[in-house]
């Protein structure tokens, strides 16, 4: 079963209170990090680290300049974990464990991801 919305948004708001000091209630889907939360490139840049180190995924930097609202940054999240539910499962623990407090599972998380990039690459040593 898939992160829901909620989760993911709450998650985010935290990271952009933390970073930002916005107000998790003003966060919503459709707000723009630059345009609607007046959040800058730097903070974009932390706020990305956090949600990298927080959901255990890697956000490409061409990924990223096209992340423009918190709706598209779960949007980006929920495909990760369509596309690999071995890494889901570790996000939902992740997030029921408190995530940030969850060294053990942060962990997990990130060898899992490192073992589908690994066969990825493998896969298309392989296609060519």
């Amino acid at each position: 079963m898939p992160t829901s919305e909620a989760e993911i948004i709450a998650g985010i708001a935290d990271i952009i209170e933390e970073v930002t000091g916005i107000e998790p209630s003003e966060i919503t889907p459709e707000k723009s990090f630059i345009d609607d939360l007046d959040i800058d490139s730097l903070s974009m840049v932390e706020i990305a680290v956090q949600t990298e180190d927080k959901y255990g995924v890697t956000i490409p930097d061409e990924d990223l300049t096209s992340l423009r609202t918190v709706g598209d940054v779960v949007a980006y999240i929920q495909k990760l974990e369509e596309d690999n539910s071995e890494v889901a499962e570790k996000i939902r623990a992740s997030l029921q464990s408190g995530g940030k407090d969850s060294d053990e599972a942060k962990e997990a998380i990130r060898q899992a991801a490192a073992e589908i990039e690994a066969k990825k690459k493998a896969e298309a040593a392989e296609a060519k």
